[in-house]
């Protein structure tokens, strides 16, 4: 019975530990999931994370009376946005930006069905970056498996990935209603600048919508 107790004890204790910081990054109250990278105490967790895909998925199958996916990040990885978006698209939920929804967030809530901000909220676009070390990474890591000889091969291969990325990304905006000249203006804006749209060029954009 000792023993029981231990164990009951080491596993509260973990939860206390474990729990708190899933629950300041994915909360569910009623019908609505909300999704704030900001939350965390931990900094490392304040972004869109490739672990966050599996939790998305995770929450939603937990609560399937969930409609609608509450967003304030200020971005993050890339790759997880484009994955979370598809399983909110999956999901058939509706968007609500409260707070900031910017960079890559931006495409988890262009994902939602309906598409709502509150009042004194904003959603800001940007092109995206790849720093100067992540790129000498990547090529030292992969140039191996993917034949790259120099830095020029690479160089080559970067120009033609750049392209498609931002024809997807173009496609993805205007294929969930967004005006296309709206669109393109979004990658106009250098990394180092942030453009929010007023709420009324948001609305005429098809970026919000009932």
């Amino acid at each position: 019975m000792h023993s029981i107790r231990v164990l009951f004890a080491a596993l509260l204790a973990f939860a206390c530990i474990t729990g708190p910081a899933l629950a300041q990054k994915f909360s569910v109250q009623g019908i609505v999931l909300i999704y704030d990278t900001e939350a965390s105490e931990d900094p490392d967790e304040n972004e869109i994370q490739d672990d966050d895909i599996d939790r998305l998925l995770e929450v939603l199958r937990e609560n399937p009376n969930v409609k609608t996916l509450q967003l304030n990040s200020e971005g993050g990885s890339v790759y997880a946005s484009k994955e979370m978006a598809h399983i909110i698209i999956d999901f058939g939920l509706d968007t609500l930006a409260s707070g900031s929804c910017f960079s890559s967030c931006v495409r988890l809530f262009l994902a939602g069905q309906k598409r709502q901000m509150t009042l004194g909220s904003k959603i800001g676009f940007h092109q995206t970056h790849w720093p100067a070390q992540a790129i000498r990474s990547y090529y030292e890591n992969w140039s191996g498996d993917e034949g790259w000889d120099d830095p020029f091969e690479f160089a080559s291969w970067v120009y033609e990935d750049t392209q498609a990325e931002v024809f997807e990304d173009l496609t993805y905006m205007i294929g969930r209603g967004v005006d296309a000249a709206f669109a393109v203006k979004t990658k106009g804006i250098r990394n180092d600048d942030e453009w929010y749209p007023s709420r009324l060029e948001l609305i005429h954009a098809g970026v919000l919508r009932d």
